[in-house]
């Protein structure tokens, strides 16, 4: 399976999709929260991972951009439920670290939901700091790595 760049409608729908599904529906967000003003900077970089046998279904996607000189920011990571566990965060992970070199970014800084913070440290993310508590109950941690 390989990680592309949403370019086509279908695509961009899949990615929302799953963004909303994962990141904001639990939670009974509206649909369109999942989206944010600066998804559609030409600085933006988006990941996107499909289903091998149905290329409409997003299995994961995250999105990198710039948040100060040398440093890139890491969101909106999400792997579909069912496919959780199975290697598709970390190629997501990579794929954005690898995009983040070639942007000459030193650093990539998150926010990382509690239960991910494990899956950050294993990528060598250090915890700075606990940060906000999205939607008034999801502890975040801001994180950094060194790249």
């Amino acid at each position: 399976m390989s990680i592309l760049t949403p370019h086509t409608p279908a695509h961009w729908a899949a990615y929302y999709r799953l963004r909303y599904e994962v990141l904001r529906q639990p939670w009974q967000q509206p649909p369109g929260s999942e989206r944010t003003p600066d998804d559609d900077a030409p600085t933006t970089t988006h990941a996107l991972l499909l289903a091998p046998d149905d290329p409409t279904q997003a299995l994961g996607v995250g999105r990198l951009h710039s948040s100060a000189p040398g440093q890139g920011q890491l969101r909106f990571m999400a792997v579909a439920p069912t496919w959780q566990g199975r290697g598709i965060g970390g190629q997501l992970l990579a794929h954005l670290e690898a995009a983040a070199r070639q942007q000459h970014f030193q650093e990539l800084v998150l926010q990382a939901r509690a239960e991910a913070v494990p899956f950050y440290e294993r990528a060598d993310y250090v915890v700075v700091a606990p940060s906000h508590l999205l939607f008034g109950r999801i502890q975040h941690f801001l994180m950094r790595k060194r790249i």
